[in-house]
């Protein structure tokens, strides 16, 4: 029936075209009636129709698929585990393979229906002001919703808490039982107070404060969101037992926290800033004003990932949706470690709303970064978010690199554990640090240089040394043979990063181990200290692990001399160099000082059971975080009954 209307051409052996005749073709030119002519468009029609149809609803057709589709209908390709935080296994046909049964009909396309609607959201001029939205109909069929299993609105606070080990503020506050340490720890509680009373005091409400000047700053790096401070100092004012001071905070969060901003907001210190500290604030206190603004905040970050390969720009403006790359950035490129800083909040924040999308944009980076090649194993620091290829082959563990590496072994930790994709990766990246970047200075000082190219540059910035914790942090997970080694490497980037603090007892912003230079700032340039805590938190890690009084000692040596330099009238101010005999402030106190050094200088001080490390993990501004557990251990009789 095909070829009953067509005419073959076939070649004789003499050489001329032969028409073959066949049925239904008249004798006389070989032309066709009308009516035949009719029937056969009519078939050919059917036969195209049937074809075209066969290659889109054929099983392997979406390669086909995204050859006729333009990028904005083709479906989103997402694969998250029963964990949410693992891909899970692939067959040939790309369907995945689950050990447990797979999410109901209405679930998977009440997901789909959300995420629609945050991408219709995320369009310039079609972005919806009203956050309520998110707890419509659909959010309820969200499958596997954080500790409670249940949807974004029946979020169990309460079986968190009893998920934990041990009470978030100890038995007794960390209160230590060494008086010296007590001591310590009350002084750095001061230095918390004055510092806040101060902000308080002069910039309320702005970002941070100008303690020379007595005024506040803004800044541009918070797309016009305000109180950075407030938001950053949450969980340190409650951990600290400053009360009072941590309900104001709460209360300007509910009352003046306004998220509609309209400004270029980078999306990496937002979403360290204020998603972590909101989200720690929630999860310490259960107050659902944290859990509201988080879950609407973390909306308004989802269009920085509307790029051909998933890969985040560094650049979102919060009111119309619109990102960019920074300028300074090599061929418009996003940096590792602000796309690669998100893991933990994006999870968090799927735990909290139901909503998968946050943790499918995060799981996707990685797949992205698994398929591309790695030089020598090593990731550097630009990546096309267009191309999804490397743009320039620099390696730091330093700034532009650092907290990758420190969100996949918290991933891992976070997960309970089951998080093995982070663990390889992890891992992998370790044993190409290793064997690439760390180095033995001549008076024997162990350090991570940069790579640019395979040329090494022996120098380490004040940001590369949170890897002392971090390596520390997952000695325990290596290879058995290796677990040791990590703790010993652990403690000598720690040891190194300590011999940076001098003679001042603060640190340069990057020193050097070329032309006999021993963990020293040789240019001006790296000279200055803003109040950093990477080596700090180091030491807080370090004590936690080993209790080797050296760590506290070494903290209270930090202690004096951020007292001795930085303290001035109004707050602490960073300094211009940390070699000069004579002060020069910078007029800045920076919100990570009360987020990051005074916590961890106060846990330093602290019993362990302080937030402990079995209970959380702390994102890279020092935001505690739980442990997902999906099967908690039993119910303790002491446990906590959630707030009201």
């Amino acid at each position: 029936a095909v070829y009953a209307g067509l005419v073959l051409l076939s070649a004789p052996p003499g050489g001329g075209m032969l028409l073959r005749k066949l049925p239904g073709v008249s004798a006389s030119g070989m032309g066709l009636r009308l009516s035949q002519k009719f029937v056969f468009l009519l078939f050919i029609s059917g036969l195209v129709t049937l074809c075209f149809g066969a290659l889109f609803f054929l099983p392997d057709s979406v390669r086909l698929k995204r050859i006729f589709l333009s990028k904005s209908e083709s479906p989103a390709v997402t694969a998250v585990s029963e964990h949410g935080a693992r891909e899970q296994p692939r067959n040939a046909a790309g369907e995945a393979l689950s050990r447990r049964p797979s999410v109901s009909y209405e679930a998977r396309t009440a997901g789909r229906a959300r995420e629609e609607r945050s991408r219709a959201r995320a369009e310039p001029g079609g972005r919806a002001r009203d956050h309520h939205d998110h707890h419509d109909a659909a959010a309820r069929a969200d499958r596997d919703a954080g500790f409670s299993g249940q949807s974004r609105d029946a979020f169990d606070y309460g079986k968190l808490k009893k998920c934990l080990f041990k009470p978030p503020l100890g038995s007794d506050g960390g209160q230590p039982s060494d008086p010296q340490a007590r001591e310590r720890r009350d002084k750095v509680k001061e230095m918390m107070k004055f510092a806040w009373e101060n902000y308080r005091r002069y910039a309320w409400g702005k970002n941070e404060l100008r303690p020379l000047t007595r005024n506040g700053h803004i800044g541009n790096m918070f797309g016009g969101l305000r109180g950075a401070s407030i938001v950053d100092s949450l969980d340190t004012l409650y951990i600290m037992g400053l009360t009072q001071e941590f309900e104001e905070a709460k209360e300007w969060v509910e009352n003046n926290l306004d998220l509609n901003s309209n400004g270029e907001a980078s999306l990496f210190e937002v979403n360290i800033r204020y998603v972590g500290g909101l989200l720690s604030a929630y999860y310490l206190t259960g107050a659902e004003v944290f859990k509201k603004k988080v879950v609407e905040l973390g909306e308004k970050l989802l269009p920085a990932f509307n790029t051909p390969t998933g890969i985040p720009r560094g650049v979102i403006n919060l009111g119309s949706g619109t990102s960019w790359s920074w300028g300074w950035a090599s061929a418009g490129s996003s940096i590792l470690a602000e796309f690669g800083t998100l893991h933990l909040e994006f999870v968090h924040l799927t735990e909290l709303s139901g909503n998968p999308v946050f943790t499918e944009k995060v799981m996707n980076i990685r797949k992205v970064l698994n398929k591309i090649e790695k030089p020598h194993g090593l990731y550097p620091n630009f990546l096309s978010p267009v191309s999804g290829n490397w743009v320039q082959h620099h390696v730091s563990i330093g700034g532009l690199g650092d907290s990758f590496y420190e969100y996949l072994i918290k991933s891992y930790l976070m997960s309970d554990k089951t998080d093995e994709e982070a663990k390889k990766m992890y891992y992998s990246a370790m044993d190409a640090i290793e064997a690439n970047l760390v180095q033995k200075s001549p008076g024997g000082l162990t350090y991570i240089a940069e790579w640019r190219g395979g040329i090494l540059d022996h120098k380490m910035g004040h940001l590369a040394c949170f890897s002392g914790g971090m390596v520390g942090i997952g000695a325990d997970d290596g290879e058995l043979t290796k677990r040791q080694h990590y703790l010993d490497l652990a403690a000598e980037i720690t040891h190194t990063c300590h011999e940076s603090y001098s003679p001042t007892k603060l640190g340069p912003e990057a020193f050097r181990f070329d032309a006999g230079a021993e963990a020293t700032a040789t240019r001006l340039s790296d000279r200055y200290y803003i109040l950093r805590p990477e080596v700090i938190e180091s030491y807080m890690y370090m004590w936690r692990l080993t209790h080797d009084p050296k760590y506290r000692q070494w903290g209270w040596e930090a202690v004096e001399a951020l007292e001795h330099h930085c303290r001035v009238e109004a707050g602490f101010s960073g300094i211009r160099d940390v070699y000069a005999t004579t002060v020069s402030h910078d007029n800045m106190q920076q919100s990570f000082f009360l987020s990051e050094t005074l916590k961890y200088l106060y846990l330093l001080f602290s019993d362990d059971d302080l937030l402990s490390l079995e209970d959380w993990v702390f994102n890279t501004e020092a935001h505690p975080l739980p442990i997902i557990r999906r099967n908690c251990p039993p119910e303790r009789e002491d446990a906590e009954e959630a707030p009201e």
